[in-house]
Formats: structure tokens, sequence, C-alpha cells
């Protein structure tokens, strides 16, 4: 059976080569004939504009006169020289005088010779070597036809080769996936970190590729695929090369969006190809990154897309379709699960689905020590304090952030990187690196002090709050007129409404702080205003913490490994009761967070101060104020004593010794000591708040417009 289905292909496959040919052919017989009708009339003379065809008793009328100075006969025809200086003008009343030519029809005049004689015309015949016919035949329609043919065939190949052929125009209907082996992909799951439950999910994989005898004696049969979910930046891709690496097996890798082309039915061809070739190299690992491309739910509400659902259905086929025991494994990428398929997603498909998450603290520390393996290392640096500070970061930003402290180590003329460059660069992924000649008012100075200093007491002063470690007025590039950082001291992954409630007040501390102190309003307390509102929505919409709707979720997550956005699924009227009971948290708390910082105005001074005269002050620091202790004994995640506050890039900013002569305005409660101390910089906007299940470093930061020319602009310090 399996030889007459070989012969069967083979018939296919040369009726499929005729037809090609006799296509070339018949364009080539089409294109060879215009050409002669084209050579014909252009050599035709009613084709040239410098002659003109005259009446045969035109042209006796002509020569009678004396007019004609020569005639020559050839195929039937009278070409007619006029005398030089004779200017003819026609029927259609051009006139013709010089270097044209008169033709007309021979009709066979017995006379015609006799007449030319006796006007002393001269006349001839031009020689012409009869050609024989079978030749004539040859070069003038077989020749063409046999060139036609062979451009014809030149110029499809070469389609062909460029994956076109006579399916597709150019690379359209061909895979244009790209095939790595074991020693160019060099990754192996040595150069993966802090995604241990990930890569044990995947090394029974690939030892189902090297040891399926072991497997299939029990009954076990091969995953047909897995599906890769996460975040931006935690290693998706770079599992699935280490995967290509390990199992020392081609690795066909394409995106999704590869498949899709304007015309439709080239991605469900590429899917075809791209198994095909799979199945010639079987066993195989085929990588398709960012796979909801093709692979959204198929929707006809609205038509739906004919291209992208013709390519999904023709994935799903084929993965139906190929033979397990080949060992063709399909490995998926994505970072918006929801919207994918519910066919695509089913076992038989995708068999595995495994979550590549943001890495713990013990993965961080993992990571650090894969990313700084060629990067030399100071004496000391201490990678467990790096990990402690960058909770919340991906495998992305950390090697960002290690390659960063390289770049900063050379900037500073050192042969190896220190811990103060590790932090540095951390602080530079999340807030910028400080801006060198932004020039602010002391005013304005003071009251980004006071800001940042009030979220920093009312995190210090409550149970639930994060720790402060590090509060600067330093301008900052990505926007940032300086920030209060919070790191957690340990791992949580879950908030309660207490730890909810608590972040709330911390942010809305520093508003609190300028209407305390300054008895003002800023413009740099609209992101933390965004992200308290934010967190107080959540409470009430999406965690069931507000008494008024129990356990009712308002809300529906979109995105869940993106930005976490979500849509109110609830009735307008109570979408307005939310916002009512939204608001109600959000007074609540701004009035608790001004009664504590009332409460403790001689902390809110003391450390203001202290920041104002050091710019940039470690949360030890604050705390031994807080405490009585001297701040200048303190630690800052590895780096000595005394030394903490004053990490910067190595350059002086202008704006620390530089200040604007404009007349700065007094604050009812401000003392005439404060102000001749302070110097000033609009509060900004605070780094958005992680939800539940993940804790992250909070950079609470200010910024805010200004009316002055060189005031700096509103932004916000956020961690990538």
């Amino acid at each position: 059976m399996e030889n007459n289905q070989n012969k069967n292909n083979r018939d296919n496959k040369n009726k499929r080569n005729m037809s090609a040919l006799l296509t070339l052919v018949l364009w080539a017989l089409l294109l060879t004939a215009a050409l002669q009708y084209l050579n014909t009339y252009l050599g035709s003379p009613r084709s040239s504009t410098t002659t003109h065809e005259i009446m045969y008793s035109e042209f006796e009328d002509l020569v009678e006169e004396g007019h004609v100075e020569k005639v020559t006969l050839k195929d039937g025809m009278l070409t007619i020289y006029p005398q030089e200086g004779y200017a003819y003008t026609g029927d259609n009343g051009k006139t013709y005088t010089d270097n044209y030519t008169l033709f007309t029809m021979d009709v066979g005049d017995p006379n015609l010779f006799t007449l030319l004689n006796d006007n002393d015309v001269e006349f001839t015949k031009p020689y012409v070597a009869e050609m024989p016919l079978i030749l004539e035949l040859i070069v003038g329609y077989l020749l063409p036809v046999v060139v036609m043919v062979l451009a014809f065939s030149l110029l499809f190949r070469f389609m062909a080769k460029k994956g076109g052929g006579f399916g597709g125009i150019g690379s359209v209907g061909k895979s244009n996936a790209k095939v790595y082996m074991e020693k160019q992909t060099g990754v192996t799951f040595a150069d993966v970190a802090g995604q241990d439950e990930a890569k044990e999910s995947l090394e029974e994989i690939i030892d189902f590729l090297h040891n399926p005898a072991k497997y299939t004696a029990i009954g076990a049969k091969l995953p047909r695929g897995a599906l890769l979910v996460g975040s931006p930046g935690t290693g998706k891709t770079l599992l699935a090369k280490a995967v290509a690496g390990e199992a020392n097996v081609p690795f066909f890798s394409i995106s999704g969006s590869g498949f899709v082309e304007m015309f439709v039915g080239v991605g469900a061809s590429r899917v075809r190809d791209l198994f095909q070739e799979a199945a010639k190299v079987a066993p195989c690992i085929i990588f398709i990154d960012e796979i909801d491309a093709i692979g959204k739910t198929r929707d006809t509400r609205f038509g739906g897309n004919d291209e992208r659902e013709q390519t999904l259905n023709q994935l799903l086929a084929e993965m139906d379709g190929f033979d397990p025991s080949k060992g063709i494994i399909v490995l998926a990428a994505t970072n918006r699960p929801e919207v994918l398929d519910k066919a695509l997603l089913r076992p038989g498909r995708f068999d595995r689905r495994i979550t590549v998450d943001r890495p713990n603290l013990a993965g961080r520390l993992k990571t650090l020590q894969v990313h700084t393996r060629k990067i030399r290392l100071a004496e000391d640096v201490d990678l467990n304090k790096i990990a402690q500070a960058t909770a919340g970061c991906v495998g992305a930003d950390l090697a960002n952030m290690v390659n960063e402290a390289a770049l900063r180590a050379v900037r500073m003329g050192r042969k190896a990187v220190n811990q103060e460059d590790l932090l540095v660069s951390f602080e530079v992924v999340i807030a910028g690196s400080e801006k060198k000649g932004t020039v602010i008012t002391e005013t304005e100075k003071r009251i980004i002090a006071y800001h940042e200093v009030g979220h920093a007491l009312v995190a210090a002063k409550q149970k639930n709050s994060q720790p402060v470690t590090k509060i600067t007025i330093v301008p900052h590039t990505q926007g940032a007129l300086g920030y209060t950082l919070n790191l957690p001291e340990e791992e949580k992954f879950l908030m309660s409404r207490e730890d909810i409630l608590a972040e709330i007040r911390t942010l809305l501390a520093g508003r609190s702080a300028e209407e305390v102190v300054c008895e003002t309003q800023t413009s740099g307390a609209a992101n933390d205003i965004e992200r308290a509102t934010e967190l107080a929505r959540n409470l009430v919409a999406r965690f069931g913490m507000c008494e008024e709707f129990d356990m009712m979720a308002l809300g529906t997550v979109n995105s869940q490994y993106l930005d976490g956005s979500y849509s109110m699924t609830c009735a307008q009227e109570t979408y307005a009761a939310a916002d009512r009971a939204v608001v109600q948290i959000i007074r609540k708390c701004h009035q608790e967070a001004k009664e504590l910082l009332e409460a403790n105005r001689d902390m809110l001074d003391a450390v203001a101060q202290y920041l104002l005269k050091k710019e940039t002050i470690t949360g030890q620091e604050m705390m031994a104020i807080l405490e009585g202790r001297d701040p200048e004994k303190t630690d800052y995640f590895g780096i000595n004593p005394g030394t903490a506050a004053k990490i910067d890039s190595g350059i002086e900013p202008p704006a620390r010794s530089i200040h604007m002569t404009s007349q700065p305005v007094q604050s009812p409660a401000v003392s005439e000591e404060s102000r001749d101390e302070a110097e000033g910089e609009k509060p900004q906007s605070e780094k958005p708040q992680e939800e539940a299940g993940e804790e992250k470093p909070q950079a609470e930061a200010s910024g805010g417009d200004s009316s002055q020319t060189d005031g700096p602009a509103q932004g916000e310090a956020k961690e990538e």
C-alpha cells in the first residue's frame, strides 16, 4: 500500500511538472508572437515620422514634374526619394522638407520602367538572399520560444530558492523558521537560574528525547507540547534555547507573527511547511515565540480574521496529526494566556503549562551568580545583599543591572565591580541616573524634602508597611525630582487589608506632609494619588475587603502577566457605589496620615533638616535619627558605614551648589532658620504598587510641573 501511495505521489508530481512546462511554452509563444508583430510594425515605413504614403497616380505626376530623384522597389512597395529642396505637402496638411521619403504600392504597371527612364529617375531593387523556410521558421519563431522558456525557467527557479515557486510570491508561502543546532544556541540549563520548577518540567522532556524506551516500557507517551507562560523578561525564550542545547536536537524557532501575511492562506502554508521540515529531522523541537499572535480565540461576532484563523486551524490540525513517536515537541511562549483559544490549550496539543515566574530571593541570588560569572568583582561584593535589595526584579532586570554596574566601574576608572556599583545600577534601573544640570529653587527643595520624609516617617511608624531603604531629593532622568525607596525585609506572597491600608497611608503621606508643614498642595503628589486610588479600588472591587460589597468581584483582570489592568464588569449603580467606597477609604487614610505626621512633627523636622543637608540618606540613617543614634554609623546593603549616603555617579551635580536667584515664597508655618537651610525641588510621583502575591521595591518619588523656565518636568520613579 505504501508503494502505491509513493507511485501516486510521483505521478502527481510528474503531472504538475508537465503542466508547469506547458504553461511556460504557452507564455513563450504568446510573447514571441507579440514581439514579432511589434518588430514588423516598428520596421514598417508606416510607423516612421519621416515617411508618407501617396497614391500611385500622384507618384506618376511627381515623376513627370521632375521632383523624384530615386525609386527603390522592395516587397511590392515603391520607396520614393524626392529631389533635394523639394517640399511636399500631404493631404493631411503636413509639409515634408528635409530627409523624408514617400512610398506607394506597386500596382504592376508595365509602363513603370519606361516612365522612370524617360524622366531620368534612378531605380533599383536591393538584393535579398533567400533563406530556407525551415531556417526562417527556426530563427523567427522557434529560437525566441526557446529563449523565453529558458528565461522563465531561470526566473521561477530563483523564486523557488527564495521560497515562492509556483505556490507563492517570493518567500510568501515558505516557512522562514530559523534552525539552531546545539553548537549554535550555546545555551544550557547552566545558563538559566531562578526557575527550578520550570527546568524540572523541561528536563523530563529532554530525558524522554534521550531515553524514550524507559518511558514507553511503562506505557507513557511523549508530551506533544509545553506552553511557557510568564511576565516579560523572566526567561521564556532562554529556557527554550536551553532545552535545545541540552537535548542536542535540531531547534526550529519562529515568532507567531512570522506566520501571518497579507495573503489569506499563506500562514497555513507556512505551518504545513514548518512541520514537514521538522518531520524530516525528527526528533526535534519547534519553538513558537509570542504564540498569541496566531492563537487568539476565534471570534465570529465581528467576522474574525480569516488569515489568522486559518493559520490557527492548520496549527491545531498539525499538532493533532504528527506522530508522537517521532519525537517532535512544540514549545510555545506567551505572556497573554487568557486570550488563547481553548482548543489550543487542551491536553493533546499543549499537555503542559509551565509558569515562568519572577524569581524569589534564592532565585535572584542564583541569577546574579550566573550573570556575574564573567564579571570581575571586588572583594566587598555581597550578592546576598544585592539579591535582598532587588526584590521583584526579573532575570532581564538583573542582567541589565550587572551590565550597568560594569559600565559604571569602567567610567569610574576601576578594574573591578564593587558593591556600590551594583547598588547604584539598581537605582538607575528603577529611577534613572542623576540629572547633573537641574537648578531648582530653595522653596521647592524644602517642599520635596518634607514630601519624601513624610512618606518615610509614616512608613516607619506603621506596623504593616515596608521598611524604608533610601531617601533622596536629587533629580533623576526618569522624571523623579526625589524618591523614597521601600524594600521588603522578607519574601511575601499575600497582602492583608492592613498591608494595603498602610501602603495607602504611606502614599498619601507626601501630600499630607506638604499640608502639615508648608500649608500647600503641589502637583508632585499626582502619581501618589493615582497609585493610592488603584490600591483602594482593588481593595473594594477585586479583593473582597469592603463590607458594603462583601466578597463580590466587580472587575476582571485583562493581562495578568503584563500590566495587570482590569475592567469593571458591574452595573453602573454598583460602579458609582464602589467609587464612593473608594473615596471614603482614601479620605480616612489621608486624615490618619496627617494625624500621624502632626503627632511626630519634631521627628519630621529633624529628618527633613538632615536630608536637606545630605540630599541622599539611607533608611538606617533615618531610623538612627528617630532613635537618637549617630546616623553616620550605619550600613547600607554591605557598603561601609559613613559612605552609604554618598552614593552617586561620581560627578557633583550643579544643583547641589547652584541655586536660582528667584525670590522664595515664604510659607506660613516655616521658621526663619529652617527656611535658610532649605533648598528646593518639587515632589514627584511614586512608583506603581504591585498587586497581592508579589512584593517589589517601592520608590515613592516626587515630581511635578513647574511654571518657571528652568523648572523640572513632572515624572515618576519606576522599576523596570
